[in-house]
Parts: structure tokens; C-alpha cells; sequence
């Protein structure tokens, strides 16, 4: 992953109301959950609901497919994974993570 990608989607997760929508579709798992559900999960105006999920689409981290009149958004996993390798790329450099817990 490239910095800037990674950049791009921490400055995304940045915001509680993003991270927040980011969580949920992360409990709903692969099956997503329909905008309306996460409207009423987070008591958050449709407008601004669909302005913070333009900005995770953006950032790759979330994904949308219209099925009939229902938009299903879906988290991202495999962008979630890459962003989580990267940040623990060079964990604990040249000492062991496991040994700097005890």
C-alpha cells in the first residue's frame, strides 16, 4: 500500500461520524447493511449519511450496490486489511512485539 492511499483512508476513518458508519458495515460483515439501516443505527440526517459514505467510497474503504431501490453499502475488507499490514509493517522494528509484552 502506498502512503498516500493510506493517508487517504486513515483521514477518512478521522471523523467519529465515519468511523462510526465504517464499524457498523464492519459488524454487518460481507452482507452489508441498506443506507436506511444505518441511518436508523446512527440517528444521523440522510444528507449527512450520504456526504460521510461519499467520503469512504472515496477513500475505497466502502463499497455501494443499488439493488432495485435499495442502496447496500458493504465495508471494504480487503482495503481494511492492507491498510492494517501497513500500519504494522515494521512493528517493534528490529525487536520482537511478542517479547516487548512481557
Amino acid at each position: 500500500m502506498e502512503l498516500e492511499t493510506a493517508a487517504k483512508q486513515l483521514e477518512a476513518l478521522g471523523n467519529p461520524t465515519r468511523l462510526a458508519i465504517f464499524r457498523v458495515l464492519l459488524e454487518k460483515g460481507r452482507d452489508g447493511a441498506p443506507v436506511g439501516e444505518i441511518q436508523g443505527r446512527l440517528s444521523i440526517p440522510a444528507s449527512t449519511l450520504s456526504h460521510h459514505l461519499a467520503k469512504l467510497v472515496q477513500a475505497g474503504l466502502v463499497s455501494q450496490e443499488r439493488e432495485s431501490r435499495t442502496l447496500t453499502c458493504r465495508g471494504d475488507f480487503d482495503n481494511m486489511d492492507a491498510l492494517m499490514k501497513f500500519l504494522l509493517q515494521n512493528c517493534c522494528g528490529e525487536n520482537s512485539c511478542m517479547r516487548m509484552r512481557h
